[in-house]
């Protein structure tokens, strides 16, 4: 019998998908065992031409990891969508944008101007900006034209599942390939469209095993500012935690380190903007009914829409800077 086909793709993002991918370990030989791999450029020499080359629906499962930055990550999502039966948005940017989303803060232009121009790593006295199209002697080279807008995977073709992280924890990895492998093998049905897999529904804090003592705040600190109590709930101690505004599934496991949740699993169920359920829960908490002591409080925090749109920018409701 042909084996199901696998695909692994790395858009606009880090490789740290990749890489979590292989941490599941021994697990991966059963992945390969049961998989006819069809695409992973991130491992092996892989040609666009060749996934074109497919039946539309011959691969059984993508996971597509990394935001949409510029024409060939979408071309590519374009491709992957019509060549697979299903679709997985995996990791925080694709699922949210990420850390490359955070670019929606500003204007192409704006970037390319300090990355080629200003930026103190660059060496670049005659202000050469990439071109998407450059003659040379061997004939013309074509690179991939930036978007100004940073898009998630779902923003731009149909999506059936969503499996958060940055990135997705390597036992819900091995949970999710586990159940996919054993609903393929036995006949069973596919979970609902939409659902996102390797999580809970519930946030962050449920899992936290710091104790809450609902205590309130008159100053936020940096995690190096202070030897935490390893018992006691961070944000209670002035650390600023996104774990309120986050979806569980992670287990907590930054938290339980002594290092604040950074919101990479996206939003708990029935939230629709990370940063706004943020500035919610730190109303609960701040000591004070006062408006200046308050802004005083609120300015301690270092790059509020940064920390708190870290990783899901570009599908919040502000989704990018407006100009």
């Amino acid at each position: 019998m042909t084996k199901p086909k696998l695909a692994v793709y790395w858009a606009a993002s880090c490789g740290g998908c990749d890489i979590a991918i292989l941490d599941i370990e021994e697990k991966i030989l059963a992945v390969a065992d049961f998989f006819d791999l069809a695409f992973w450029p991130c491992v092996a020499d892989f040609k666009y031409k060749d996934v074109a080359a497919l039946d539309d629906g011959a691969i059984t499962l993508t996971l597509f990891n990394g935001a949409i930055r510029n024409d060939e990550n979408f071309a590519i999502a374009e491709l992957l969508r019509r060549k697979s039966v299903v679709l997985c948005a995996f990791g925080s940017c694709a699922s949210d944008g990420g850390i490359p989303g955070m670019a929606n803060f500003y204007e192409r232009q704006t970037i390319f101007d300090y990355v080629y121009g200003k930026s103190p790593s660059t060496v670049n006295p005659d202000k050469v900006y990439p071109q998407p199209l450059t003659k040379v002697p061997e004939g013309e080279i074509y690179i991939p034209a930036m978007w100004d807008t940073v898009w998630t995977l779902p923003q731009v073709v149909d999506v059936d599942y969503v499996i958060p992280g940055c990135p997705p924890q390597s036992d819900q990895i091995a949970a999710v390939v586990g159940a996919v492998i054993d609903i393929l093998k036995n006949g069973k049905p596919l979970p609902p469209k939409g659902t996102v897999l390797g999580a809970t529904d519930k946030s962050c804090c449920d899992e936290c095993l710091r104790q809450r003592d609902v205590k309130k705040i008159k100053k936020f600190v940096r995690p190096f500012e202070i030897i935490p109590d390893p018992d006691l709930c961070l944000m209670e101690q002035g650390i600023l935690c996104v774990g309120p505004a986050t979806r569980g599934g992670c287990g907590a496991k930054c938290v339980a380190a002594g290092m604040p949740c950074r919101g990479c699993y996206g939003l708990p169920a029935n939230i629709r903007d990370q940063g706004a359920k943020m500035v919610s829960a730190l109303a609960s908490v701040i000591d004070s009914t006062d408006p200046e002591e308050i802004g005083r409080i609120m300015a301690a925090i270092p790059d509020p829409l940064g920390t708190f749109y870290r990783f899901t920018l570009a599908d919040s409701l502000l989704r990018r800077a407006q100009v």
